[in-house]
């Protein structure tokens, strides 16, 4: 259930502020003694120069070569990009817009800062002297444009407008931009920001009565740009407050109408949940922008780490991960409506790295227009990438049922994704292998970062081969006889060891050697599901996996990768450990504003972020929403998930959590679940099937029947370890156990 949360001043830099966003517009807010700091980011803002566009160069063939024969030199040749000119930068990259800084004076200090997760409402509450004072912020969820207001008997503010500049004016100038142009009018204060070959951005501010508002457009020009912000503050004048407090508060209702709500008995972990949920909607609206890594919320006073591009080697994943059982589908439609307008850009990779005219490729780091990052050879081969985003794309039609997006969007991505991997595997004796293949980011891009049959990108294949096969079945299209050869003879993941004693590889000869934060030899446990944890040859391989993989321990995780790992725990059993990570990654990897960091918090956990045992400087902190994303996804499934197409019940819940519960948590085929732990027992599972059909669940209560309720009143009585429920479209059914658990 959305709640109300407090924050305590001072909140000392940007990312340990309070966070509101609409998609594209994003507050940090922040403070300390009398100034109350408002840093504004766009999740659009790109500046589009650079990148290292797709040649025949950087084809197979030669990437194999320089790898079979050690030849360094000329395979980082083959992603160097010596022609830039002077003046252009080396790649795409989101630019900062600036703050605003409103100092109340002396004598005034900020204390405390509250939000409403309800309707995104935060309020500032400041003291001078024995008077206490209370300031509201609104963010409109359809505008850009931002609303503070001061109660009677504060003093107006000084407000200082201080753009990006101020901090990184040397890089910006280094690539062509010029310095920010102030204005102040009868209309409004504020700046532009020019772009080189983008348009520009302006902020403008005015005072309404006792409420400054603050509105963000872009133009390719000064006067058009403030002319878009000046509309946007008189729209705001004629229809008053009154007015955008209703439409945010519609907008926030709505939201949370449909979103899936977890009762945790963990006020920490419920915290996590619904702070989390409140941001995925800042980060991902519907209407929005395609989330980066940072969403709206860029900082002012440096360039955002890794540009806050696109990675799709996990971190875009995650960032959308609670859209399905979060029941908010709705928000992965501007990810895959940019996907679906990089087709050409796509193609013309797969026909530059393969010379095929059907395939599909993706690289791992892009800008909003599918631009390769740079020459980062490992990423740019990582075809786990694409096929990672044909997972979402099919995962997204079995959480739906959506035919028509299924027809015309996952299937063609899917087939062309497939394209690539046909074409990279070779027939050795009864098999497949494919000879070149890396796990992201294991060994950098070293020379000795690649090899035989790596289970990430084994994973991957089988993983899209199973999912093409089901979805050709829905179509009824006649599958490409390749992926049932696939399925059949490509394994499934790189052995290493002797028989009886086999685990997971990196890839052939090589065992996870050292703490990694990409769990990927690991993704056909989750979130690939490729495993039947119920046979035991396969439960003993994964156990001595996860074996290696605990021994090896944490030290050079980053903080996205620890909401994972009690996913994989959750996956097989492990639901005291699953919890475990979450609580550590809220302890060790959020600062004081529960900012979502990259990095540790402080030394002793890990290594990333620094290798010193003292005090570590945090004023770079780098923050990303990828980790804070998947820890909303990896509650998700403590309470429910899904294994070879059976959905299990607070698998990953402990037993000491005797009250604990959820409602219309979303699975495939496009089914709403809600149901209560209490005192320890499961007492009935309530089901809305959405688009009809058959759910196959756990049984709640193992070696006992239960009873599937209708609302006519009738029941029937059902049996086994799996139950299959068949639920009629628009249906609402309960499962109760046929004798009351005491």
């Amino acid at each position: 259930m959305p709640g109300t949360y407090e924050w305590e001043f001072p909140l000392p830099r940007t990312h340990t502020g309070m966070l509101q966003g609409n998609g594209r517009l994003g507050l940090m807010i922040w403070g300390q003694g009398s100034v109350l700091c408002l840093t504004l980011g766009r999740a659009d803002l790109w500046d589009h120069r650079g990148g290292l566009p797709w040649t025949e160069k950087q084809s197979y063939a030669n990437i194999r070569a320089c790898l079979e024969s050690g030849d360094e030199s000329r395979l980082r040749a083959l992603f160097e990009d010596t022609s830039r000119p002077e003046g252009e930068p080396p790649r795409p990259s989101i630019i900062p817009v600036g703050r605003l800084e409103l100092d109340f004076g002396p004598g005034v200090e900020l204390t405390t800062g509250t939000l409403d997760t309800a309707d995104g409402t935060v309020t500032v509450g400041l003291r001078k002297g024995r008077r206490q004072y209370t300031v509201r912020l609104l963010l409109d969820m359809q505008a850009d444009l931002a609303c503070i207001e001061l109660p009677p008997g504060l003093m107006v503010p000084k407000v200082s407008r201080l753009p990006a500049w101020n901090w990184v004016g040397v890089e910006l100038a280094a690539i062509s931009f010029q310095r920010p142009q102030r204005f102040a009018t009868s209309d409004a204060a504020g700046w532009y920001q020019m772009l080189p070959v983008d348009p520009g951005v302006c902020v403008g501010y005015a005072w309404q009565g006792r409420s400054l508002v603050v509105g963000v457009a872009r133009g390719p020009d000064q006067p058009q740009a403030q002319a878009a912000v000046a509309a946007l503050l008189r729209a705001h004048a004629a229809a008053g407050m009154d007015t955008l407090r209703r439409r945010i508060g519609r907008w926030w209702k709505a939201y949370w109408k449909d979103a899936a709500q977890l009762e945790l008995p963990d006020a920490q972990l419920a915290f996590l949940y619904d702070y989390g949920m409140y941001k995925f909607a800042g980060l991902t609206q519907p209407e929005g922008i395609a989330a980066t890594l940072q969403g709206p919320w860029i900082e002012e006073y440096q360039m955002p780490p890794w540009s806050s591009d696109y990675h799709f080697n996990i971190n875009v994943q995650m960032c959308y991960w609670p859209a399905f059982h979060g029941n908010r589908l709705q928000h992965l439609r501007p990810l895959f409506d940019m996907i679906h307008t990089w087709t050409p850009v796509l193609r013309h990779n797969a026909h530059a790295f393969l010379g095929i005219d059907d395939g599909l490729m993706l690289p791992h780091a892009v800008d909003d227009r599918g631009t390769c990052m740079g020459g980062f050879w490992t990423g740019s081969v990582d075809h786990g990438c694409t096929a990672w985003v044909a997972q979402m794309m099919y995962r997204y039609y079995r959480y739906t049922v959506d035919r028509r997006f299924l027809e015309e969007v996952a299937w063609p991505f899917m087939q062309g994704a497939m394209r690539v991997y046909e074409e990279m595997l070779e027939e050795e004796g009864d098999g497949y292998v494919l000879p070149i293949s890396v796990s992201p980011e294991y060994r950098g891009a070293g020379m000795d970062a690649w090899g035989r049959n790596a289970s990430f990108q084994l994973a991957c294949i089988h993983r899209l081969s199973e999912d093409l096969q089901e979805a050709a079945a829905t179509l009824r299209q006649a599958p490409r006889p390749i992926w049932a050869k696939i399925t059949q003879r490509l394994p499934k993941a790189c052995l290493i060891g002797p028989a009886g004693a086999q685990e997971i590889a990196l890839w052939e000869g090589t065992p996870l050697e050292e703490s990694h934060r990409h769990h990927s030899h690991l993704a056909g446990i989750s979130p690939f599901d490729l495993f039947d944890l119920t046979d035991d040859a396969t439960a003993g391989l994964v156990e001595r996996s996860l074996r290696r993989w605990l021994a090896e321990g944490p030290g050079l995780w980053s903080g996205w990768c620890v909401p994972w790992a009690s996913m994989i725990h959750t996956r097989v059993g492990n639901a005291d450990a699953a919890v475990l990570w979450l609580e550590i990654w809220r302890r060790v990897f959020t600062n004081k504003g529960h900012g979502t960091l990259h990095n540790i918090d402080f030394p002793g956990v890990s290594l990333m972020g620094g290798r010193s045992m003292g005090q570590l400087d945090k004023s770079h902190e780098i923050m990303q929403m990828d980790a804070g994303m998947s820890c909303v996804a990896a509650l998700h499934e403590l309470l429910v998930h899904e294994r070879r197409g059976v959905i299990y019940l607070f698998a990953g819940a402990p037993q000491q959590w005797r009250d604990v519960g959820f409602r219309q948590v979303r699975t495939g085929g496009a089914f709403l679940l809600s149901a209560r732990r209490a005192r320890g027992q499961i007492r009935q599972v309530r089901i809305h099937s959405l688009a009809g059909g058959v759910l196959q669940l756990a049984n709640p209560w193992p070696g006992a029947a239960a009873r599937l309720c209708r609302a006519d009143g009738s029941d029937k009585r059902v049996t086994g370890r799996v139950l299959r429920l068949r639920v009629p479209k628009g249906a609402v059914v309960t499962l109760k156990p046929d004798r009351q658990v005491a």
